[in-house]
């Protein structure tokens, strides 16, 4: 993994865009075990009625490859595509204790919530510290994630006033709008800010969100990788630059360099 420090040259940029989870607040490894939780019990189930035991959710690689960043129904659908399962999409209204995406995505979003009310949220410190100078030096914010429990979740951190405006999946459904890696929410969030993509920054640690940033044509793509695990992925879905933290990253307004860091 190669990390670099950032550099956000505001006379080139009017917004910065921002995801959540693992990024604004240390909630990706309570979605991570949520997810854990919901994909285990049921491989478990599934093995003792078919007699066909499968490995278990393994949060290193399916939850980075098949999840992270998605939408919970399409999260559902990559990871079960992966193991060669098909189920069905809705409740079946004969068997409500049935299987099915819906139903699992339902038991994923209970579980986070419990975590979450449980022993609350926290905002990364570097994090709510470049959102504040962002905001003192009057550069917009947005917060763009994919899932329908953002606004609970940014108001546990107390980081809900340092956006000035949220696209989540509330919007996603509302609109008809594709999640990620469709970069159609961080378009939106553009739209909103009332900016251009190639004068606006993303920043994510999703693999998903990183490919949207890209393809939506967005002037610094920046992947943030905290715990080291992705190995160069980042990279090939379309960062620009990797960093480790929010503190590796420096606002300045004198571009006497490319907007994009070579690497």
């Amino acid at each position: 993994m190669t990390i670099h420090p950032a550099t956000l040259y505001l006379d080139r940029l009017d917004a910065v865009v921002f995801d959540t989870d693992g990024v604004v607040t240390d909630t990706a490894r309570t979605h991570a075990s949520a997810w854990k939780r919901t994909f285990d019990e049921f491989l478990r189930r599934r093995g003792r009625t078919t007699g066909a035991d499968q490995p278990l959710f393994d949060v290193r690689v399916d939850y980075l490859r098949f999840v992270d960043g998605r939408p919970r129904l399409d999260g559902v659908r990559a990871f079960l595509d992966s193991r060669g399962i098909v189920l069905p999409e809705d409740t079946d209204p004969v068997d409500t204790s049935a299987d099915t995406v819906l139903s699992l995505a339902a038991r994923k979003t209970r579980y986070f919530l419990e975590d979450v009310d449980r022993h609350g949220v926290a905002a990364f410190p570097s994090t709510v510290a470049l959102l504040r100078e962002l905001r003192r030096r009057r550069v917009r914010t947005a917060v763009v994630p994919s899932s329908r429990n953002c606004a609970r979740v940014l108001a546990a951190a107390r980081v809900s006033d340092l956006f000035d405006i949220r696209v989540d999946g509330l919007d996603m459904a509302r609109l008809g709008l594709p999640g990620k890696p469709d970069p159609a929410l961080f378009c939106e969030a553009a739209r909103r800010l009332r900016v251009r993509p190639d004068r606006c920054a993303v920043l994510e640690d999703a693999l998903a969100g990183v490919e949207a940033g890209r393809r939506g044509g967005f002037a610094l793509v920046v992947g943030v990788d905290r715990l080291g695990l992705l190995d160069g992925a980042l990279y090939e879905r379309g960062a620009h630059v990797v960093v480790r933290d929010l503190a590796d990253i420096t606002l300045t307004w004198r571009n006497r360099e490319p907007l994009v860091a070579q690497v």
